[in-house]
């Protein structure tokens, strides 16, 4: 646009051919804006916000590299421990598997015929409404926790080193004090209950422990 702009000043200074030549540039310029914009409008009606030009299926998926991803497919394979059978499998295009816990130990139990089944996955697979539909469904789990504690990042004592005491519907702090159950509510539609014990604003470690008046444990 600049030399556009230079020609119509000083038309000695750019020849004909390369005013042509630049026409032609803004012009195709123009005609991908064009198509850009209804990729746009597309990307805005998607329930994710995404679109594959080359394939109407595929979705942006994350790899093991930092900042790094490809477009395809998410694989999930259910394998059997003991001969190491594929007995199951699934392909989606959710970016992630944390959905597919439940969906994959069903597939698995009606592929094998076998209800008593127990499920073992890494961690990616971690969710609490997926764990309980397994346990609804008969299906022990064995998932590991994802460890996203801003305490243990910290420096100071994780959610895992207190622990829950069933029995009592109470959790003991590594100081040994009671955190007791104090109130429920409902967030996103799950049941929280809260925990914590009137002794931390005596304890030795409470540096180690809580920058606040209390430690609170979420269940």
């Amino acid at each position: 646009m600049s030399e556009l702009d230079r020609a119509d000043r000083e038309p000695a200074l750019v020849t004909e051919a390369r005013v042509e030549h630049i026409k032609e540039k803004v012009a195709t310029v123009k005609q991908q804006m064009r198509q850009l914009k209804q990729i746009g409008k597309q990307m805005s009606q998607a329930p994710d916000g995404q679109v594959s030009l080359t394939d109407p299926d595929a979705r942006s998926m994350a790899t093991s590299g930092r900042g790094t991803g490809i477009v395809g497919y998410n694989v999930q394979t259910a394998v059997d421990t003991k001969h190491h059978m594929i007995v199951a499998h699934e392909v989606t295009n959710v970016g992630h598997d944390r959905d597919q816990l439940s969906p994959m130990a069903q597939q698995t139990c009606d592929a094998i015929d076998e209800k008593d089944l127990t499920v073992l996955a890494d961690r990616g697979f971690y969710k609490g409404e997926q764990i309980l539909k397994c346990e609804q469904a008969g299906i022990k789990t064995l998932v590991p926790k994802p460890q996203t504690s801003n305490n243990k990042a910290a420096g100071l004592f994780d959610k895992a080193d207190f622990r829950y005491i069933p029995s009592k519907d109470e959790y003991r702090c590594p100081a040994g004090q009671r955190a007791i159950w104090r109130f429920t509510t409902v967030e996103h539609g799950l049941t929280i209950h809260k925990y914590w014990t009137s002794a931390c604003y005596r304890c030795a470690i409470k540096a180690q422990c809580t920058t606040n008046r209390y430690r609170r444990i979420t269940r």
